[in-house]
């Protein structure tokens, strides 16, 4: 099985594909970049009204979980659709939610560690007062 086989086996999310990756030991990163079919359709995000066609694409980032000890970052160019009813809207990605820069899996587990944290050390109480 070759490198960018074993990629996206590993991402699996259809139409989304590993068109190429960039490791980089020195720098500790791993940077891979998805893409999908030119001729695909997707689901518009407001109105879930399907096969909206690719109005343009806005390229965005995620970090996503460790490849061993090595950070991992998807790059992608997130569609945005023309919807007959909404108009251009970007499409959601499987991967993340909306806005946000981590992918899904990130997010769960940083909030899988944050339960098991200790905050009172890390917690400065003279900044306590600007959140009340």
């Amino acid at each position: 099985m070759k490198d960018k086989e074993l990629l996206q086996k590993a991402i699996g999310m259809d139409p989304w594909v590993v068109v190429s990756y960039e490791f980089d030991p020195d720098k500790g990163c791993l940077d891979l970049e998805l893409d999908f079919s030119p001729s695909h359709t997707f689901v518009c995000p407001e109105c879930n009204t399907e096969g909206c066609k690719v109005y343009d694409t806005m390229k965005k980032t995620w970090r996503h979980l460790n490849f061993f000890q090595y950070e991992a970052y998807l790059h992608a160019k997130v569609p945005r659709i023309n919807c007959r009813k909404c108009g251009v809207k970007l499409v959601k990605v499987p991967w993340a939610r909306p806005e946000s820069g981590l992918t899904l899996l990130f997010e769960a587990i940083v909030m899988a560690l944050a339960r098991e944290m200790e905050l009172s050390p890390f917690f400065d109480t003279t900044l306590e007062a600007n959140f009340r």
